[in-house]
């Protein structure tokens, strides 16, 4: 195969029992079970009208400007994927528009993620299909190539492997691992079921954060405690 220009068969894919487990998680208690080490970055935002991302990662690295092999992703993912393509982050050129996200819907993906700019943009941010993306221009893509599908990728640092759990929100994205997410969804749930009984305790006037502050800093030798 010729490196930077080819399509691999996904050799693997989270569950559709799995990606739906992950919808009522918050992607800010993920990050904070993964030791808030993995995160696609701040460029990356939540464009559409309204609604939870999850689904299994179906990869595409292109060189920046040119949409052809996400054409071709756009032939072989199915159901309950998410078309998430590394482009460099170059917003000179818009990678896909509402022609290209119209077929992305119709074929059931659950999203798209652009690690560059779109376009039409009118028509995504009045629709709940699912798109993030860094960046919105008119200025159209070319056809010409190179690029590879399933291959790994990684956004702002966040390694994404062909068939990982991408999930996104108001807050961002982010990418738990094939293997993982068993673990990650048990320790996810834990954490946003903790934080509920402490916004309840905080709003009944039962939990005073002095008592944990002031001995943190007492821990730490702050002067003045």
């Amino acid at each position: 195969m010729t490196l930077g220009f080819r399509i691999v068969e996904r050799r693997r894919r989270v569950s559709a029992e799995t990606i739906e487990l992950f919808r009522d998680v918050p992607v800010a208690n993920v990050s904070d079970v993964m030791s808030r080490m993995s995160a696609a970055g701040p460029d990356l935002r939540p464009l559409h009208a309204g609604g939870v991302l999850a689904g299994a990662a179906f990869t595409v690295k292109t060189r920046p400007g040119d949409n052809l092999m996400i054409h071709k992703a756009l032939l072989m993912a199915g159901p309950g994927d998410v078309i998430v393509v590394d482009a460099g982050g170059d917003l000179t050129n818009a990678l896909v528009g509402e022609l290209m996200l119209s077929h992305a819907r119709a074929i059931g993906t659950h999203g798209v993620v652009i690690n560059g700019a779109v376009r039409d943009y009118g028509w995504i941010r009045t629709n709940s299909f699912p798109v993030f993306a860094a960046g919105i221009t008119h200025r159209g893509p070319y056809k010409d190539g190179p690029g590879e599908i399933n291959v790994p990728i990684s956004i702002g640092g966040m390694i994404i492997e062909p068939g990982d759990l991408i999930l996104g929100d108001e807050d961002g994205l982010v990418c738990v691992p094939h293997d993982d997410t068993g673990r990650i969804h048990a320790l996810a749930k834990s954490k946003n079921e903790a934080e509920a009984k402490t916004l309840a305790n905080t709003l009944a006037g039962k939990l005073d954060p002095k008592l944990w502050v002031d001995d943190c800093l007492r821990q730490l030798g702050c002067e003045g405690v």
